[in-house]
């Protein structure tokens, strides 16, 4: 007769121990795509909001009145979403209105944080921003990078460290990067 031979307790545990590291492993690796992925759109939208402002306060041009805080926080509830949709924004000019004045409250606190740094690249990066979306008279990378004397990708670099900043000034807490 034949001994049936079965795992050792000892292997038994290694295989189970080697087991919980592996799915351990990978949620671990899931979780920080998720965090990426959900810093993505964070960066993604507050460019994309940068890059639309002009279009953004001359469509909401003709709401005269100021919106109250609880209108202006009910028009811009939806923004929160991981799909931004420039379309639906346009839809309603009070909430276009809501938007515009909401992401000029964040560049007057940005402003604010770059005027109080003593740091004269975090002044720069405010300024670059302003004239790249902002400003009525917009001014190309190029014509950034000859007036404040710096590299083209130094205008890049630049603002693509103000949209970080800025990202947590629209997004809140949501916006601070996650470091895992």
């Amino acid at each position: 007769m034949a001994q049936k031979q079965g795992l050792s307790p000892k292997l038994i545990e290694e295989v189970t121990r080697v087991a919980i590291q592996t799915v351990l492993d990978f949620q671990e690796k899931e979780k920080q795509k998720q965090q990426k992925a959900k810093r993505d759109w964070r960066l993604r939208n507050t460019k994309l909001l940068l890059k639309h402002y002009r279009s953004f306060v001359k469509h909401s041009e003709g709401v005269k009145e100021r919106l109250s805080v609880a209108e202006g926080s009910e028009a811009i509830e939806d923004f929160y979403t991981n799909e931004l949709a420039i379309e639906s924004i346009k839809k309603s000019k009070q909430r276009t209105l809501a938007m515009v004045q909401f992401i000029q409250r964040m560049l007057e606190v940005y402003k604010a944080m770059c005027e109080t740094s003593g740091q004269p690249e975090e002044m720069r990066r405010y300024q670059i921003i302003e004239s790249l979306y902002i400003s009525e008279e917009k001014l190309t990378v190029d014509e950034l990078a000859e007036c404040h004397k710096i590299d083209t990708r130094t205008v890049y670099r630049d603002v693509n460290e103000a949209v970080k900043t800025l990202s947590v000034l629209v997004f809140g807490v949501d916006g601070v990067e996650m470091t895992g």
